[in-house]
């Protein structure tokens, strides 16, 4: 699968918060899918459904053990998407910092301009 896709699908699969769930628990070590669906309020074959999605995304892999088909997460294309999200994280933090210093910059203008405003001799009617 072309890297585009790769990232398509990484993303199209995260969009659902059930499948980022499973995510989420395989983070902490590899489940079959009766233990995967014990926490929703869920049947095994809907989580199968979206546990083939993460599959074609390629976000979880199964292997065979004996009778069970214990799943795990593949860190490959989190870390790609991650790796994508931050070259816009960088992109959108430096025209931040941008806008920060022009921000300075009208503010200490605003402030020269006020206090050049201001008359420089009182007079009082006492004088």
């Amino acid at each position: 699968m072309p890297p585009s896709e790769r990232l398509d699908a990484t993303f199209s699969a995260l969009a659902d918060p059930t499948r980022r769930a499973i995510l989420a628990r395989l983070a902490l070590g590899e489940a079959s899918v009766l233990e995967l669906a014990e926490p929703f309020a869920m049947s095994q074959p809907a989580v199968s459904k979206h546990l083939k999605v993460l599959e074609r995304a390629g976000l979880v892999s199964r292997s065979r053990d004996a009778q069970r088909r214990p799943c795990r997460i593949e860190i490959d294309p989190l870390t790609e998407a991650a790796d994508w999200l931050e070259e816009y994280r960088k992109l959108w933090q430096a025209n931040f910092a941008r806008l920060d210093t022009l921000l300075e910059e009208l503010k200490a203008e605003a402030a020269s301009q006020a206090s050049a405003a201001l008359p420089t001799n009182f007079t009082t009617k006492e004088e």
